[in-house]
């Protein structure tokens, strides 16, 4: 007879505070730039007789040993508590109410966010759950809380002594102001992070419904491939909100695109969506125009996803050098039959259709997925084009660290080795630097050293490197994320990125990732925390890689890093909470500030107990040999461009393809 399975607990955090709570990676002896941690006092308030042991051990299993843990009886009051914040061993502060419990790693999370952005008061969200999670929510930007609503008692928020000199804003029993407290701060003070920190218990009546807006993700062909993928992950984290999320692709016809403007089955099912907003991304498998964006922009709100630059040119994703995106791109374009394909002779007139969507008096906003991006997209738009700076959503519980040890045994890795990691969707991709990346790999191929390469690469020899492992595409996120986590190292070569989603999948399974100082990757590789980024320049890749390869504490270091700063910044609450503030700013939510998600977002961290697990089908099915065989015979042909008539071909193909019964 077996004992019947343990139900899991009221807070959904697996093992804690007393139990086995899941694996993770130790934090680091001392900050990224080599500062010591803050020390921390946490501050309990209470009464005698109070049980404060599940609160005191989630205090105790922080893992955080430059903390101390205040319990402070109640009638010593206000002059206790200041005195114990005029000491000069405090540097930050966090009020903890009897009965609460912070989140595993809840307090090295705050300490490294305000210590990479210099906030003086860090939040992030609260779990409030009775005999089950309720709700998830965070401190909006004023200190107001809807009727009925669980109050801000502030838990969730590490203080920086700085945030409370001179008003500490004390009851007469200690406690934080907390509302008053984080009100009186400047946005610019003020830091969110998208995980769980605080565990409160609520009444089942007084949790908040998530304010809700009717939501269309609209995608070209769908949600295969990078952009693709996040553009769902996206429209996922806004249904984690609350949202109601509507997909929409526009065709299934990627060889039409150079010729289809109009899409009236998909714009018909948008508007039976009768969205408040629609969140139009990649867009130019289905089309060459920007035409459908200002006419659905004409009935209501349209936001624009940067996953590439294509929305801003005649042509392409990415103008690297070229400088017609800013003066007019036309018939020299230096790409035409690079994909996205376009006909010469179009390219200006496309060029400037665009831009009079862009313009438009009901003209879509830009979301930009990194500063690089923003700042390239308020360069190429037109005058008076709104661009906007949001993140993008990860699964965070998918992408993991695990043991790195026992994922080489199931993969069939060699224990020992140093394993570097390439990760693309098309690996030896035109932008993805592979020249330079084979050059960086060569230089460290040696007995010991291994290539782990992940994505399409129909000729693995290319890399010309020997221990190399090619899985190929892999379309499982919790598969892609076991070959991640069972490497030391991600590196990329590439140079033009709008975000590049790679680092920061490798960096939540705890591997570093080193890539230019270029285009996006200076946003999704923090430099010195979750990888190093080095000069355009040549040989810096290889003297990086080669130091690297060498320096197993610096990749320890660096991956833990990577993990802590990653989920705090790229969960999907994360991205959630980019886009609240936006919609909020547009008077499009007016509820109480608080951005509130649905139970099911805690099912996307590592340590809950029902969690999340990854989506399948992120990529297409491999092709078969005879289809790589032919696609390497053209490549070396006609290389990787794709001339007009062969388009013409395909576009006929399969319109008599469609014509037949």
């Amino acid at each position: 007879m077996t004992d019947a399975p343990a139900s899991p607990p009221a807070h959904g955090v697996a093992g804690w505070p007393f139990g086995a709570a899941a694996p993770g990676i130790r934090r680091p002896a001392t900050l990224p730039d080599g500062r010591p941690w803050p020390r921390i006092r946490v501050v309990t308030v209470a009464a005698a007789g109070v049980d404060l042991r599940d609160t005191a051990a989630s205090v105790l299993r922080q893992d955080y040993p430059e903390l101390r843990h205040d319990l402070v009886p109640a009638h010593l009051g206000r002059a206790h508590v200041e005195a114990l914040l005029a000491d000069a061993a405090c540097d930050a502060v966090l009020w903890l109410s009897p009965g609460e419990l912070l989140a595993p790693g809840a307090l090295t999370a705050l300490a490294l966010e305000a210590a990479l952005t210099g906030a003086l008061a860090v939040a992030g969200l609260r779990v409030l759950f009775a005999d089950r999670v309720l709700a998830l929510d965070t401190p909006g930007t004023t200190a107001s809380d809807a009727p009925g609503g669980v109050p801000f008692t502030g838990g969730e928020v590490l203080w920086m002594r700085g945030a409370l000199g001179g008003q500490t804003m004390l009851d007469a029993d200690g406690r934080l102001n907390a509302a008053a407290a984080w009100s009186a701060l400047t946005d610019a003070a003020r830091g969110t992070i998208g995980r769980p920190v605080l565990l409160q218990r609520a009444d089942r009546a007084s949790a908040e419904a998530p304010d809700a807006l009717s939501i269309v993700s609209l995608t070209g062909t769908g949600t295969q491939g990078g952009a693709g993928v996040a553009q769902r992950r996206l429209a996922e984290a806004l249904a984690l909100a609350g949202h109601r999320v509507t997909h929409v692709a526009l065709s299934d016809r990627p060889e039409a695109a150079e010729w289809t403007d109009t899409f009236p089955k998909a714009e018909a099912l948008v508007a039976d969506a009768v969205p408040a907003l629609i969140l139009a991304g990649n867009l130019h498998g289905a089309t060459r125009s920007l035409d459908v964006v200002g006419r659905l922009a004409r009935r209501g709100p349209v936001a624009l996803v940067l996953h590439d630059l294509f929305p801003l040119t005649g042509r392409c994703c990415h103008p690297r050098a070229c400088t017609r995106a800013v003066t007019g791109c036309d018939a020299t374009c230096p790409g035409p039959d690079e994909y996205p394909q376009l006909a010469p002779n179009r390219i200006a007139g496309m060029h400037a259709r665009k831009r009079a969507v862009l313009s438009g008096v009901a003209g879509p906003w830009l979301l930009a997925n990194s500063d690089w991006t923003l700042t390239r997209a308020l360069d190429l738009a037109p005058p008076g084009t709104v661009a906007e700076r949001i993140r993008l959503a990860f699964p965070t519980a998918a992408f993991r660290p695990g043991d790195r040890a026992a994922l080489r045994r199931r993969l069939g890795l060699p224990a020992d080795d140093v394993l570097i990691l390439v990760s693309a969707v098309i690996v030896d991709g035109p932008d993805k630097g592979f020249s330079d990346l084979r050059a960086a790999l060569q230089a460290v191929a040696r007995l010991g050293v291994g290539v782990v390469a992940i994505g399409r690469l129909d000729d693995p020899a290319r890399l010309g490197v020997p221990n190399l492992f090619a899985p190929g595409l892999i379309a499982d996120e919790e598969i892609l994320a076991a070959w991640y986590g069972a490497c030391d190292l991600h590196v990329t070569a590439s140079r033009h990125e709008t975000l590049g989603q790679t680092p920061i999948e490798a960096g939540l399974c705890g591997v570093p990732t080193l890539a230019y100082r270029t285009s996006g990757l200076t946003s999704s590789v923090i430099d010195g925390v979750s990888g190093r980024l080095v000069p355009l320049e040549p040989g810096a890749l290889s003297q990086a890689l080669a130091e690297l390869v060498d320096d197993a504490g610096a990749r320890a270091r660096l991956g833990a890093f990577a993990r802590i700063a990653l989920e705090s910044r790229h969960s999907p609450a994360a991205a959630a909470l980019s886009l609240d503030r936006i919609v909020r700013a547009r008077g499009m939510l007016t509820g109480s500030g608080r951005p509130t998600f649905t139970p099911a977002l805690l099912g996307h961290f590592p340590f809950a107990a029902d969690r999340q697990p990854g989506a399948s089908g992120t990529v297409p099915a491999p092709s078969r040999p005879l289809v790589r065989r032919l696609r390497r015979a053209k490549q070396m042909v006609l290389g990787r461009r794709m001339p007009l008539f062969v388009r013409r071909c395909l576009y006929l193909a399969g319109t008599l393809r469609r014509s037949v019964p």
